[in-house]
């Protein structure tokens, strides 16, 4: 059953349909124990066994799949994860120089959520000389959010930044909102570190500012996913993400998946603040 509906839903949903068939037709040889946790790692291993699509898995939740139909359940429950985690910056600081620290993750909430935390942190460090966006322990967030995030940073007119593709060639195109308050100066250099934990919506946020020639990128090279996905619930315990659509950055014309986000400037994760603040800003 698990096997069957999982080939479905790929086959059905997937962004890249040719791909779907594949992968749908590798599951049939996926053997399920009835264990949760070897059955979501036996599935994940089959689904990314074609292309390599980090975000086509299968997840398993020991406290019960989160909600994602019922539109007060998912409300609530993002509500609570704001609460225990945080809606997507854990950190502002001011450094030593008049530097900015504003460290996102573990992930970038909805905009009801990040939008409030985010006005508050570039109130904080209106005034700054230099700022530095930490996504080392970023590992996903929601694209509307990481849209509003990028606002901050950027001038008083629109800003097109990505497309999101779906597989029947539909388009959801992604602006920034000139609107929100405090902006960062455009003569404010800014650094983002990464790691190779970065991923998803970190690794959106990151390529968007590197690609608009707003940020300098330090540390490794990101984990590589770039495809918005959408949740399916198999049990109550295993969850089905399967990709709906691919970014298309409005600058590059392309994206991440596969590659990740490659930093100008390359060094191990634990030393990019240090080697963010001891070069001058904007210099690659």
């Amino acid at each position: 059953m698990i096997i069957t509906s999982t080939q479905d839903l790929v086959r059905t949903h997937y962004v890249f349909a040719d791909i779907a068939e594949q992968i749908a037709d590798l599951l049939s040889d996926v053997t399920i124990s009835g264990e949760d946790a070897a059955d979501a790692a036996a599935l994940t291993t089959a689904l990314q066994s074609v292309n390599g699509d980090r975000h086509l898995r299968v997840r398993h939740y020991p406290e019960g799949v989160p909600p994602e139909d019922d539109e007060a359940d998912v409300r609530a429950w993002l509500a609570e994860m704001a609460l225990s985690q945080g809606p997507g910056i854990s950190e502002v600081r001011r450094l030593e120089g008049n530097t900015g620290l504003i460290t996102v993750g573990p992930i970038i909430l909805s905009p009801e959520h990040l939008g409030p935390a985010a006005a508050a942190a570039f109130t904080l460090l209106q005034g700054v000389a230099r700022l530095v966006i930490d996504l080392r322990d970023c590992v996903g967030g929601v694209p509307e959010s990481v849209a509003l995030f990028v606002s901050h940073l950027l001038g008083d007119e629109p800003v097109h930044l990505q497309d999101l593709v779906a597989r029947d060639g539909s388009v959801d195109t992604s602006y920034t909102t000139p609107s929100v308050s405090p902006k960062l100066p455009a003569d404010v250099p800014v650094v983002v570190l990464t790691s190779s934990r970065t991923f998803s919506g970190g690794e959106e946020l990151a390529y968007d500012l590197q690609s608009l020639g707003r940020a300098t990128v330090i540390g490794e090279t990101t984990g590589g996913g770039a495809h918005p996905r959408e949740a399916f619930d198999l049990t109550p315990h295993l969850q089905l993400h399967v990709p709906m659509a691919r970014s298309v950055n409005a600058v590059t014309g392309t994206n991440w998946e596969g590659t990740g986000v490659v930093p100008d400037v390359a060094c191990p994760a634990d030393e990019a603040l240090s080697r963010a603040l001891s070069r001058a800003f904007g210099a690659r």
